[in-house]
């Protein structure tokens, strides 16, 4: 048996307090739940409840909730797309709904509108300069392995020699001189 849960609080309530709770800037879930009167819990409950609906439907939550500097830069430009035309007190209200302050919407302007080109010629530099870096490590690497293995071939060589010399003196046959027989 399939039970339905018990709900207290009509749709249109829910809706409220689910606004509210995207919006409440720097204040926690808890004083929002106290100010509405309802439990903490389902306040949270309905708050992540509406994040992950949001996350299917749209694929990643762009809600513009919680604290403005933790924004991620696809929340930022919702929020520079929203405020393009407002301007003066429509401005100021709407980031006040937000708890937001106009500067910051000036600077993630300029942030957006700056190219990147700057910063991509250091990186390529600084790239180049490792490639060097990296040429020439690799340069004295192989010089030095072929010191190291000359240097072994030179070990395994001395180690060797003196045996193959007194070997070759211990069992040296001396060849004799042949015999020549003058015919008669």
């Amino acid at each position: 048996m399939h039970r339905k849960p018990h709900s207290h609080h009509s749709p249109e309530f829910k809706e409220q307090a689910l606004l509210k709770a995207r919006h409440r800037g720097t204040r926690s879930i808890l004083s929002i739940a106290t100010e509405l009167n309802m439990s903490p819990g389902t306040l949270k409950r309905w708050v992540l409840d509406s994040a992950k609906a949001g996350e299917q439907a749209h694929g990643t939550s762009l809600a513009l909730d919680g604290p403005a500097a933790d924004w991620l830069p696809a929340q930022r430009l919702l929020a520079l797309q929203e405020s393009y035309a407002l301007s003066g007190s429509a401005l100021a209200a709407w980031c006040r709904e937000r708890g937001l302050f106009e500067h910051q919407l000036t600077q993630w302007r300029e942030d957006f509108c700056t190219p990147a080109v700057p910063a991509s010629r250091e990186a390529s530099g600084a790239f180049r300069e490792l490639q060097r870096q990296h040429e020439q490590l690799q340069r004295e690497l192989r010089r030095k392995e072929k010191a190291l293995a000359e240097a072994a071939a030179l070990l395994v060589l001395q180690k060797n020699l003196p045996r193959r010399c007194w070997r070759a003196r211990k069992n040296d046959v001396r060849p004799t001189a042949p015999k020549f027989t003058q015919p008669d």
